[in-house]
This record gives C-alpha cells, sequence and structure tokens, in this order.
C-alpha cells in the first residue's frame, strides 16, 4: 500500500515537527508524535478519533482541529451525536 506523510504546517507556513498528516488509499490520518489520533476514511468522510489520546493535551488539540478544520467545541458535539466515532486507532 502506498503511503504518503508530511509534516504540517503552522499559520505562518512553517513546518511542525512532530505533527504529521499521513495519505493512504483508503484514509487521511492525523498523528501526533508517534500516535494516531484522527482518521477520516475517504469514501464517506467518517471520523474516528483514538478513544484514548484525541484530547490529550494542547498542542495535539490545536492541530487536530486544524485537520478536522473545526473547534473543539464542534469536536465534542460530533462525538456526543455519534457523527464521529471514538475507537483505538492505536492497538
Amino acid at each position: 500500500m502506498e503511503v504518503q506523510v508530511q509534516n504540517m504546517t503552522n499559520c505562518s507556513g512553517n513546518v511542525v515537527i512532530n505533527q504529521f498528516e499521513i495519505f493512504t488509499k483508503t484514509a487521511k490520518y492525523f498523528q501526533s508524535y508517534s500516535t494516531i489520533i484522527a482518521k477520516i476514511r475517504l469514501k464517506d468522510r467518517q471520523v474516528y478519533l483514538d478513544k484514548n489520546y484525541w484530547d490529550y493535551s494542547k498542542t495535539t488539540g490545536k492541530y487536530r482541529g486544524d485537520f478536522l478544520r473545526e473547534g473543539i467545541a464542534e469536536t465534542r458535539k460530533k462525538i456526543a451525536s455519534g457523527e464521529y466515532k471514538l475507537v483505538d486507532l492505536n492497538k
């Protein structure tokens, strides 16, 4: 399977170390350090968040928000409604 990995960039366009977007044929992932935080399945845009790490730290939250293009309040609403699924992405 072909996989592409790229560092995320900050609002100034600079590369951010330890924050990555990973692209496969079926999904796009957000990884913070060595932990997968979020997955977007490409065929239907279903979002999965890691149940243990999705809100791990302020830095993780900032880049998770950038990845999902939303703030924490919207993410929490989508989790509560079942739109976003909490799963173990790091097993």
